[in-house]
């Protein structure tokens, strides 16, 4: 008999030698970015042929643009590989829709895989 899990997932697209946030908080950045996926995500671009970028387009309420700054900022704090980049998108004063631009050296082009699998399976599982 297998036990269930309850909680969020571990952070599957994080190799275990490459994060440095220690154990206990990690399943806490787990939720923040399901939550955040679930709620937010409208759409993944991914250009073909190109495994190290991604843009997750991401709508929401008034502080989305800060939330998602802020989720984005602790992330690369203790995975240094990501690069992070949070765009309003045009014609939003609000910043209520953002771009959530994702970039990764090569070595780790499979973390960056795994983060966008997630983020669209807890999208799926929102609608």
């Amino acid at each position: 008999m297998t036990a269930r899990r309850t909680g969020p997932a571990p952070a599957d697209w994080v190799p275990v030698g490459a994060c440095t946030l220690p154990t206990g908080a990690q399943p806490l950045r787990v939720a923040e970015f399901d939550d955040l996926f679930s709620t937010a995500l409208t759409a993944v671009e991914r250009s073909p042929g190109t495994a190290t970028r991604a843009r997750l387009l991401l709508a929401g309420p008034e502080a989305l643009h800060q939330r998602v700054q802020r989720l984005a900022d602790a992330e690369t704090v203790c995975c240094t590989f990501f690069t992070f980049t949070v765009t309003p998108l045009p014609g939003d004063p609000d910043g209520t829709t953002v771009a959530l631009d994702i970039e990764v050296p090569a070595v780790h082009s499979d973390v960056l895989a795994a983060l966008v699998a997630r983020a669209e399976r807890a999208r799926g599982a929102s609608a």
